[in-house]
Formats: C-alpha cells, structure tokens, sequence
C-alpha cells in the first residue's frame, strides 16, 4: 500500500496524552508529569498533548470557550516542558457543512488559537447524529464524504501542520456496518482525506480490552495509512464509581511499527494517571529490543508468568516499576515531577506570607496515661499498600488478583454458610479458616486507607480519597456480613435490613434504572450464575401467527425513528406479517413462562417472493430464513439453538444455502447472525440501501 509504505517510522510515533480536567486545573504540572515519565526515557517518541475543550464539544462557533490567558499558559507551558500542544474541537454537533460561512467561522477560530503559538490541531467528529440536514445532503454524497471535505480545507488551510488528527464518528469495529472492511464510510475516509492527516481509531470497542496486530492492520488498509490508537483502556470519565490504576496491557508491542502514535483517554482525575502513563512508557520503550537491540526496561526472566506472551514487555513488572516510582511521590509534599525530598526537615516551607499555625511550642509533650486511648501514629505507606490499591482499582475488563480472591472467598463463604453450625466438621473447618483469610484481606485494605489518608502528598490523597473511601465502605460491610455468618458477631442491622441508610448502598437515579433493566450485572467482572428462564422450541402452526405478528411489529417499531411503513421492505416481512407461509416443517416457534416469545421460519424456495420485491437470489442462496425475539429474551442460547435446528429441518428439505435480510437498524439481529460464524454478508441485486444480506451454506 503505497500510501502506507511513506508513513513515518516507528522511532517518530508520537504518544498523545488527553487532560480534559487536569489541564486546566494544573497548568504547569501536567506537562511536567508527561514530560518527567516519558520525555526524559522514551527520546524516541515525540510527546504530544491534546485538549479537547468540552466547551467546544458543539456550539463550537460561538467564539472561544476558553480564556485568552489560560490557552496561552497552557501552551507555554507545554513549550516549556517539550511538549507539543494540540488544539481539539468538535464542530459535528451543530455545523452545516456545505454553509461557507461556517467553514469560515471554524478557520477563524483555529487560526485564533494559532495566533496564540498553537501549531498542532484535531477534529473531532465522535459520538455525533449520523443524518445530515437538508442542505448537507443536496451538497454531499454521504456524512463521511462531508466530513472529509471540510477536514481537508481546514487542514489546507492551516498550512499542513505536521500534527494534525481526525476522529471518525466510526472510531471503533463495533461502530462499522457491516464490518471494518465493508464499510463504505471509513473506505470514504481512506480514499478522501488527504495522507498529511492521521485517524484516530479506539480499536475493537469504545473501550477495547485487546487490540490485536491483526486487527490494526485490517484498518490500516481500508484507511490507507496507520492509524492513531485512541485508548480509552484507563478512561473513567463514562461511570464517576470508577477508577484504573492498572497497567497498560493487552496491546502487543508488535503494534508499534504498525501505528502512527498512542493517544491515551485516561482517568479524569489528574494524580492517579501515573501509573497510566507509566506504563505506557515503558510499554514504548520496552519495543527498543526488536532485532536484537538493548532494551531500556529488562522485562524478562524472574519467573513472571506474563512476561512469556510478549518477550518485550510484562505489564507486571511495568506496574511495579510505576508503583515504585509513584511511591517517592506519595512521601513528597511536592508537585509530581518536581525534587522528592524524603527527609522531614526538607517538608518545611522556607518562607511564607501566611500567618503561621498558633502551636503549642515549648509546651511539655503530651504523654498519655496508662488508661487514656494511645496517640495515633502514622505508619509510613509501602509498596505493598500500592499494590493493593491498583489491584483494587485495575482495569475496566478485570479486577486485580487482590481483588477477584476477596470476591471469590466472598462468594464461597456465602454459599457455603449452611456449614457453619454447632457440629464441628472438615466444612466447618475450612469455612472458618476461609474466613480469617478473607477477614486479614479486609484488614489489609483498611491499613491501605490510614496510611494513604497520612501520606505527606495531600494532593495526590484528595484525587483518591472519594473512591479509598467507597472502597473501604463496602469492605466494611462484607467484613461484617462474614462475621455475622460466622457467629463472631452481632447480626448487622446495615446488611440485613430491608430499609437501609443511604450511606448503606449505592444509589442514584442512574443505578435504579440500571437494576431495572434485563442485562443489569451481566458485565459484573465477578460473575455470579445467571438467573435463568425456562424456554421451549415447538414447530411453528398456524395458530401462532397472531403472536408472530405482534412481536413482529414491535421489533419494527424499535428499529427505526421512522414509521413502520417508511421502513425498507423485506422479503421476510411476508413471512412474518402472514402474507406467505413458511414451507413445511420449516417453522419454530420459542416460548417460555408468558407464551410465544420468538420465531424462525423459512421457505426453501424465495424465487418468486424475491421477483415480488425486485431482488435477484444468489444462486447457492435459495432459501430464506428469518428469525426475531421479543426484547424480553436476553440469553442468545435458545435462539442458537432455534436457528441451528431450522437450519437442519432446511438442509433435510433439499436446501443448499440459506440467506436472511437485515435492516441496518437492527443491530441486535446482525451481531447475532454475525457471531454464529457462518453467516457472511451477500451481495444481492436490486437490495435497499439500508438493507444487509448475509448467508450460509448448508
């Protein structure tokens, strides 16, 4: 690929770093946290640092949404400390882009920003409408080939500047219809924006767990050119309970030759980023060893399990190399980046024009008696208590190892608590040593929490406290709970009442409609067994095509905003809306406690239904399947299995192949054909724009 063969090399990948709270907040300090982790060990990469204003995430053309005086200290800042500072807007919530005036507007606006000694920008075109107006639609193609258009003048406009990113409103796989390279809108982008601009892309997912070489390299093509992995692998700014102090892992260091840069999203509060940013460091430097080089970071040997799936990097031992550094942090009074002075005389401030502290100096020191309550002694924090703390507080796909063994032993001891009784047996036994484990886990965790709340770094314990505190809240509970269980204690009013004290539980509007909702705790990273229904596969009759038809409305009805009749006919609306009958013992009906809850039908022969709506049939693909399920069926097993045996009872009847149409709206139905693995997408003549044909053989 030509266009990809000119893109810089990997000793030039740049590392983008997103501060959307902290920057504004520190100043200075971000850069010298950026700069200190990273410039000063990984002089192979240029550092670059975005601010996408979440003022200018829409009415982006109402002028600046920051200060004069504070983009210029930010940007001095970053020039100070050798970082370069990109400006991000997102101007795709309100512009109209074929309206010159307001293309004019945005350059007006950028070159202000330029103007202040800004020379690096992004647009931004996520988490926005994909329907275009009126006027955007009589000028343009397609949304992408707008989106496009405007990038390219304002890039030209600008100069070219050497560092300059789009984020495509499909930034992820999961976003692409109907798969990264089938989609007519990155293929848009690929073939339109010019080469001098990079591409943001988040990977598999919004927040994608594994980013795979495969994967980078399947996009690469349809974009022509490498993109920029957008990682949002620390990012917490879409649940406020959450944050991540785990590793950058799960991303081979095989990536790197193959990416144009790593913008890492991470947690909206500033201190807790260290070990984000660390990591992803030594990640970068750890790539230094390829073809026999030296490596910055050993990372091999000392019997580390992980280290074996990539000989370059080991996210355990990365995390240990942050935690040991971020722990000289916590013992400093100072800014991270700044002197680390562990003595307590170096604490003192040598000058202040505050008035000092009235102290009882020269008063005797207080001694207490033998029946007063002993004076609290601070014990230093350790690395220990910071690896309690990541592990407590990982990632977003797992909990640390701390964390899984103290659900696990939870779990256990509460439903195995029939064995403690007054009989003592080897359950009883075990149940009780269980229990003292899982009790000096708890304990760990609240001395992790007085020594965090006394360590020198104030700073530092204000960005954690909110979340230490939750954490050791729901400890305490549990604490209780097994000891309670145990016959060590009281019963606790606070776990077994049914009229808790708000303090007692998690709540808030948004957790109630959480609970309400099917699928509510399915992405529990500790997963309990499901609650189950009973379902039964029956053949279809025709007594059931009321029932067909009612869930067969519904479903039309949440596909789209549109009404059901501005909808892109199916063939396979005929079959469900009772117009055609599915052939002979090809139809199943599902059903569980409330009655008939979905539906497969087929019809071995479509030649005449496809010449009824103007489709030609591929010639291995002359059946017809469709299948729907209420939204009450949340588990895909029944409706696996439900296919699979219409798809036999199909290939008994002289079936060769099988296709089903989708509406793109559906994009419950097309995840689930596509995650059978055998249906693919078909190309089928005369199909609607917004309809998808996939198909299997039989």
């Amino acid at each position: 690929m030509e266009s990809c063969s000119k893109q810089k090399s990997v000793q030039q990948m740049k590392i983008y770093f997103i501060f959307f709270k902290a920057a504004t907040r520190c100043l200075d300090d971000s850069f010298v946290l950026c700069a200190t982790l990273c410039l000063t060990t990984v002089n192979v990469y240029d550092l670059c640092f975005t601010q996408a204003f979440t003022g200018d995430h829409g009415l982006w053309n109402r002028g600046l949404s920051f200060s004069k005086e504070k983009l210029v200290a930010l940007i001095t800042a970053a020039k100070k400390n050798g970082v370069d500072f990109i400006y991000a807007i997102s101007p795709g919530l309100d512009i109209t882009f074929s309206n010159p005036k307001e293309v004019a507007t945005l350059k007006r606006k950028l070159d202000q920003v330029s103007g202040f000694g800004c020379s690096s920008f992004s647009l931004l075109f996520d988490d926005i409408e994909t329907e275009m107006c009126p006027a955007d639609k009589q000028a343009f193609s397609s949304f992408a080939h707008a989106q496009v258009a405007v990038t390219n003048e304002v890039f030209t406009h600008l100069g070219q500047p050497d560092t300059f990113l789009f984020c495509p409103t499909d930034y992820c796989a999961a976003f692409c219809t109907p798969n990264v390279s089938q989609s007519a809108y990155l293929h848009t982008v690929g073939e339109n924006l010019l080469p001098g601009i990079d591409v943001l892309w988040t990977g598999p997912k919004v927040v994608s767990h594994h980013i795979t070489v495969e994967s980078i390299v399947e996009v690469s093509s349809v974009l022509k050119r490498a993109p920029v992995i957008w990682d949002n692998i620390h990012a917490n700014d879409y649940d406020p309970q959450r944050i991540f102090m785990g590793p950058y892992k799960d991303r081979p260091t095989d990536l790197i030759p193959k990416l144009r840069g790593v913008l890492t999203n991470p947690n909206c509060e500033y201190h807790p980023n260290f070990v984000a940013i660390h990591t992803l460091a030594t990640w970068c430097r750890s790539e230094g060893g390829r073809g026999g080089g030296q490596r910055d970071v050993e990372m091999t040997g000392g019997g580390d399990d992980e280290a074996g799936s990539d000989p370059c990097y080991s996210p355990k031992r990365a995390l240990t190399l942050a935690l040991t550094d971020w722990l000289q942090e916590f013992l400093s009074t100072d800014q991270p980046g700044g002197p680390r002075p562990l003595n307590p005389t170096h604490l003192k401030k040598e000058s202040s024009d505050e008035e000092p502290m009235q102290t009882d100096v020269g008063d005797p020191v207080y001694v207490p008696g033998s029946g007063d309550n002993p004076l609290f002694t601070a014990e230093p924090l350790t690395l220990d208590d910071l690896q309690l703390l990541s592990e407590l507080f990982y990632l977003p796909y797992e909990h640390g190892s701390t964390a899984r063994t103290m659900l696990t032993e939870l779990d256990w001891l509460k439903a195995h608590r029939e064995a403690v009784g007054d009989a003592e047996t080897e359950m009883t036994a075990e149940w009780r040593s269980r229990a003292k484990c899982f009790d000096v886990m708890c304990v760990a965790v609240f001395t992790m929490f007085n020594r965090l709340s006394n360590a020198p770094n104030r700073s530092i314990l204000y960005d954690l406290y909110n979340y230490i505190c939750d954490i050791k809240s729901g400890v305490t509970l549990a604490r209780a709970y097994v000891k309670q269980l145990g016959g060590q204690s009281r019963p606790s009013a606070q776990v077994m009442t049914d009229d808790p004290e708000p303090w007692g539980f998690r709540g808030g509007l948004s957790g109630e409609f959480q609970r309400m909702l099917p699928c509510h705790g399915n992405r529990d990273l500790f997963r309990h067994p499901p609650m189950t229904s009973v379902y039964s596969i029956r053949p279809f009759c025709p007594e059931d095509k009321t029932e067909i038809q009612k869930i067969h409305m519904e479903m039309q009805r949440g596909e789209a905003k549109a009404p059901a009749a501005a909808l892109p006919a199916l063939i396979s609306d005929g079959l469900a809306g009772g117009q055609l009958s599915p052939s002979p013992n090809c139809g199943l009906v599902l059903e569980d406690e409330r009655g008939v809850c979905g539906y497969a039908l087929g019809l071995t022969d479509a030649t005449a239904a496809a010449l009824n709506n103007q489709r030609t049939l591929p010639g291995d693909f002359p059946s017809l399947v469709t299948m729907q399920l209420h939204p009450r069926v949340t588990d895909p097993a029944p409706a696996r299995r439900m296919i699979g045996s219409l798809l036999s009872l199909m290939k008994t009847s002289g079936s060769r192949g099988v296709f089903c149409e989708l509406r793109q709206g559906d994009r419950r139905m097309f995840d689930f054909y596509s995650k059978l693995g055998s249906f693919t997408t078909l190309k089928m003549a005369g199909l609607p724009q917004d309809v998808v044909a996939m198909g299997t053989s039989l």
